[in-house]
């Protein structure tokens, strides 16, 4: 392929991630000859918090009231540094815009704003909200098996005073420990989720984004979009997946989602990703 018209892979990861859980992917990319660029939103990577209480031994205390520097950034800040992104990306030839999970949120506002800087739309197990703003999805049928409880048994801090969310991944706590291996690498081996917890940054921001920021026809519509369903994911059951899928398609039915499928849960398709850098290829021929 030339390089002249090799698509670049730009991916846009999900809460609590940054672009450090990429690099597997982008190295199995980078072995099938295809480029990537690895996002990390504003107050991810190296521009993310991590105080001295989050050491160990940890101070518990410190770590519920240390100031973040997330606090105040909103979906509009994300959307914008994706498309800054976006621009630079797109002068090397066509783009392909991945988001998983909570990604999705930006990437849809960054379609919604400047949909002729993406060549294609593809969501992992990402969210594409259509018909309902992020959050009320959660109290849908779909959600029903998703236990937000213990997800917050590692919760350090009040979000409304501390103005972002905080979870302490280095927590020691078993039932904790157990609940987010459930949630999210069911299918792993224990070293494996242990080494990707290790990646997560402890602060994200709070705003997923209103119904000003859904999937908007006119725009986001006319991009084509594939929908990699995660058939294991328990975080974002299939349920959701199809439903979100099924949404999409109802608002621009001339152009529907592509769908492929990959097994495991929300987190497999990065720790193994060789299945999901195959699919991202044959998508860079059509490009």
């Amino acid at each position: 392929m030339s390089s002249l018209v090799q698509p670049t892979f730009v991916l846009v990861h999900g809460a609590f991630a940054n672009s450090f859980s990429f690099a597997p992917l982008q190295a199995e990319l980078g072995l099938l000859g295809h480029r990537s660029v690895a996002v990390d939103l504003p107050g991810h990577g190296f521009a993310a918090t991590y105080t001295r209480a989050y050491q160990a031994p940890q101070d518990a205390a410190g770590l519920a009231s240390a100031p973040g520097a997330i606090k105040g950034v909103t979906l509009a800040d994300n959307a914008a540094h994706l498309i800054g992104v976006l621009e630079r990306a797109r002068r090397n030839g066509p783009v392909i815009l991945v988001a998983h999970s909570r990604g999705g949120a930006t990437v849809t506002a960054a379609a919604n704003a400047r949909p002729d800087l993406i060549d294609r739309l593809v969501y992992v197990a990402a969210w594409c909200p259509v018909a309902l703003d992020v959050g009320d999805y959660y109290a849908e049928p779909e959600m029903a098996d998703v236990d937000a409880a213990s997800l917050g048994l590692a919760m350090a801090g009040n979000p409304a005073e501390l103005g972002l969310l905080r979870v302490n991944f280095r927590t020691a706590d078993p039932a904790a420990l157990a609940a987010l291996k459930a949630a999210f690498l069911a299918d792993g081996t224990d070293e494996e989720f242990l080494a990707f917890l290790s990646t997560f940054q402890p602060d994200e921001n709070l705003d997923v984004g209103t119904s000003a920021d859904r999937a908007q026809a006119a725009t986001w519509g006319t991009v084509p979009r594939t929908f990699v369903r995660l058939a294991d994911d328990a975080s974002m059951p299939l349920a959701l997946q199809d439903r979100l899928i099924r949404e999409g398609d109802e608002l621009t039915p001339d152009n529907p989602y592509d769908v492929r499928t990959l097994p495991g849960s929300h987190l497999k398709w990065l720790v193994d990703p060789a299945p999901a850098a195959r699919i991202l290829g044959e998508l860079a021929t059509r490009a």
